[in-house]
């Protein structure tokens, strides 16, 4: 039987972990088969995605209904996620022993109230990893200033961490510095490094959606060549940008400092590309994949998207191709008059005022829910 994509895909040296969770998938031996048969390797959630799942069926009412009086809907919606990275966990965890714990992780995302507060984050970060207790669970950190500095205390307590949010290479630089200063922190005082995983998480197709938009407006501004010369820049952005975190990568986990830390064991902080789904229909649906294959990678894509490239998907590798044209790219984007640094900026905002959206919308259903199964929540904190 020839090889499917995906194992191809796998086989390129990238992680095929599914952004996706729900309880149905984890009971009716769904995502038993997609380890099986479609090689993935990992598994990220998020508010959103517990909120669609939440609300598109009847998976978890019992639970609810069984629940501890006196909880708020997010200590319910904590309940409810916690069972099921848990049990996602159990599932990847085979994979987990069989990489000596260089794969097979699933995410756990902190609250958006902590996003700029790091001390409250180290603590959420810690109450979620004891309450999963998992080895192989990821406890994901918004890539703020904050988040930062709450990766390197989580790195040095020794608690997995995924990163999230990314859109700028500073913001890569700071939290591959602070990944790499943790691990340094516990080699110093004696303690293991080996079984420690962090995952960068960078996101992509929304660098091109924020760029092609103030391309589009330049371009409604211009006449003739000009005109032509800015529209051609559309699409282009995003796949230049993460090739360019993936040079810092390979840049940053190289030389003395690193060659000290492999010696003892440790892990590279892999990029995880995020956000790989097409947004432009005018888009080949599975680019943000096809571009950025490379070893040591994680790609985390939805169910469409991972389909999409089950059935026409092609493989090589690409994410270190052509770094001098992704560097002109970009040089030509601020030379049309796009600042990457205002787009990253504004990036990490909308991405972060979308996270409370949907933290705000997943408590606001399980409020309803709760009350459809006739109890009553506490105020949320």
């Amino acid at each position: 039987m020839p090889q499917s994509r995906l194992q191809q895909l796998h086989d390129a040296g990238q992680s095929l972990w599914l952004d996706y969770i729900d309880r149905t998938i984890l009971r009716n031996g769904e995502l038993a088969r997609r380890i099986r048969d479609d090689a993935l390797t990992g598994m990220t959630s998020n508010p959103t995605i517990f909120e669609k799942a939440l609300a598109e069926g009847h998976a978890y009412d019992s639970q609810l209904a069984a629940a501890p009086s006196g909880l708020s809907a997010w200590e319910l919606f904590e309940l409810i996620e916690t069972d099921d990275v848990r049990a996602a966990c159990d599932l990847f965890r085979p994979i987990h022993e069989a990489t000596d714990g260089g794969d097979g992780y699933v995410s756990i995302e902190v609250s958006p109230g902590v996003a700029n507060d790091a001390q409250a984050t180290v603590a959420e970060a810690h109450r979620l990893w004891e309450a999963v207790d998992r080895p192989n669970v990821m406890v994901k950190v918004p890539g703020t200033l904050e988040g930062a500095a709450a990766v390197r205390r989580l790195i040095a307590d020794g608690v997995n961490v995924n990163i999230t949010l990314l859109f700028s290479i500073d913001a890569h630089r700071r939290v591959i510095d602070a990944y790499l200063d943790a691990l340094d922190e516990r080699a110093a005082a004696g303690r293991p490094i080996d079984r420690i995983a962090s995952v960068a998480s960078f996101f992509v197709s929304r660098v091109d959606s924020e760029i092609d938009k103030r391309l589009d407006a330049l371009a409604a501004k211009a006449e003739g060549g000009e005109r032509e010369r800015i529209l051609a820049l559309r699409g282009r952005s995003a796949i230049a940008n993460a090739k360019t975190a993936y040079q810092l990568f390979r840049e940053r986990f190289a030389g003395p400092r690193w060659e000290a830390l492999r010696a003892r064991g440790a892990n590279v902080q892999r990029p995880l590309w995020a956000s790989t789904s097409t947004k432009n229909p005018q888009y080949r649906d599975v680019m943000y994949v096809e571009q950025l294959i490379g070893p040591d990678t994680v790609n985390t894509l939805p169910p469409a998207t991972l389909e999409a490239f089950r059935d026409h998907g092609v493989t090589a590798r690409t994410v270190d191709a052509d770094l001098e044209g992704a560097r002109r790219t970009l040089a030509e984007v601020e030379a049309a008059g796009v600042s990457l640094r205002a787009v990253t900026d504004q990036l990490l905002v909308d991405g972060l005022k979308s996270f409370q959206k949907s933290f705000d919308t997943l408590v606001s259903g399980l409020e309803r829910k709760t009350g459809e199964l006739g109890r009553a929540v506490a105020q949320t904190r």
